[in-house]
């Protein structure tokens, strides 16, 4: 009875969120970072009502990266707005098949969470395509059988501000594209889902995998995956001393920020809070992506302490704390990968999101890599996540090392020869 009562709830609570009228208006144009990229991405007929509907595909251009891909689609499906409460909306993305026919019942699913790009449309990947140490992961799950669905993310591509680190909307983005996949592929890909994402997408994996009883109950998912584990739990039992803002860290990220949806609604404009010398990054963050702001950034002589008119601290109290997260029990098991030459988001700090998701009760794995990068651990982890998956669709006992896992030192340097491992 009580079984028949949750589904019931559950199902209720998903009526409620397809059919939840508009609260908010969203933000669009230039200044929210919205360019016209191609006729596939503008939808101007009536959206339906509901999240996870397929609005339409086309063909990829192909990409070498991609060997085990018979298909390449970009998408165009429908998820509900989180930040601005808009209701539903437009998100693009890709959906990529193996060659060849399904098995029986269809190719399981991984619905991929992509780091940090950019917040302006010029950087959905499923527009410029995903960069190659992306492909290399992706195709790597095609390769062993699996379809991948990859979101750009609610305002990358479609209309809005990309909501940057805001993790329920990035969650309710992937659990869309795994719905629209499935809807419009029966009996060709199974409701058998696996959620992985990297550094920003890391979050997006674990929200979605949070939400994912509430929003897409009807979804089977079997495993999360996150590497360069970006998420703050303040509630967990450690806080790691690279936590605190610095003058003299990287400019781009809180750019990002300004631009998608960080400022609370009616707070000052995004102008008033960038120095003289930095607002050209701020038009960047509208316009191009994050390699180039990175750049110039560098190139300037930029840093938290001379970009902004407020000082770190009193910038991070002013912001939305979207990456933050309250100590919950997931519905799926988690695997957690950190790479120990991390200077990104360095060990301590991932360290502490272990702690905090086991402190919940969570069953966790989380595997270390002496000499790998932010950027290496992608590919790095990848045998480890297959044969976490893998225990988890045979139904076995998965590894749980909470009870081992030990608090790391600084980063360590780099192992040489590896690719992608800069």
């Amino acid at each position: 009875m009580k079984t028949v009562i949750a589904s019931l709830a559950a199902a209720a609570l998903l009526a409620a969120c397809a059919t939840t009228p508009r609260t908010g208006m969203l933000p669009t144009g230039a200044a929210a970072g919205d360019r016209v990229l191609s006729p596939f991405y503008a939808w101007t007929a009536a959206l339906p009502a509901r999240p996870g509907v397929m609005l339409r595909t086309e063909t990829m251009p192909p990409q070498p990266e991609f060997g085990a891909a018979g298909t390449q689609q970009r998408i165009l499906y429908t998820s509900t707005d989180a930040r601005w409460n808009s209701g539903v909306l437009p998100v693009s993305g890709a959906l990529y098949l193996p060659k060849g026919e399904p098995p029986p019942g269809g190719w399981p699913l991984v619905a991929w969470a992509h780091g940090t790009l950019g917040v302006a449309d010029a950087c959905a990947p499923s527009w410029t395509m995903p960069r190659p140490r992306d492909a290399t992961y992706m195709n790597r799950w095609l390769e062993q059988g699996f379809a991948v669905v990859a979101t750009d993310y609610q305002g990358l591509g479609g209309p809005g501000p990309h909501p940057y680190l805001f993790w329920e909307a990035e969650g309710r983005s992937i659990l869309d594209s795994a719905r629209a996949a499935l809807a419009a592929n029966p009996g060709r890909i199974a409701n058998q889902l696996v959620i992985t994402g990297q550094s920003q997408g890391s979050s997006s994996s674990i929200g979605a995998s949070r939400i994912a009883a509430a929003y897409a109950p009807e979804l089977k998912l079997r495993a999360t995956i996150a590497t360069g584990v970006a998420p703050s739990f303040p509630q967990g039992p450690y806080s790691a001393p690279e936590a605190a803002p610095s003058p003299s860290g990287p400019v781009r990220f809180q750019m990002l920020r300004l631009v998608g949806g960080a400022i609370p609604d009616g707070g000052p404009s995004a102008e008033s809070l960038v120095t003289p010398q930095a607002q050209p990054v701020l038009k960047m963050a509208r316009e191009t992506c994050v390699d180039d702001m990175r750049g110039y950034e560098q190139q300037h002589g930029l840093n938290a302490g001379n970009a902004f008119t407020l000082a770190p601290d009193k910038l991070a109290a002013l912001l939305t704390r979207s990456s933050e997260m309250t100590m919950v029990r997931m519905p799926a098991p988690l695997f957690l990968g950190t790479g120990l030459a991390d200077r990104t988001i360095p060990p301590r700090r991932q360290y502490a999101a272990a702690v905090a998701l086991c402190a919940a009760g969570n069953p966790v794995l989380w595997k270390t890599y002496a000499g790998i990068t932010h950027n290496g651990i992608v590919n790095a982890a990848f045998e480890d996540e297959l044969r976490f998956v893998r225990r988890a669709f045979a139904g076995e006992a998965q590894e749980n090392n909470c009870s081992a896992i030990a608090e790391p030192g600084a980063p360590g340097p780099v192992t040489a020869g590896i690719r992608f491992n800069d």
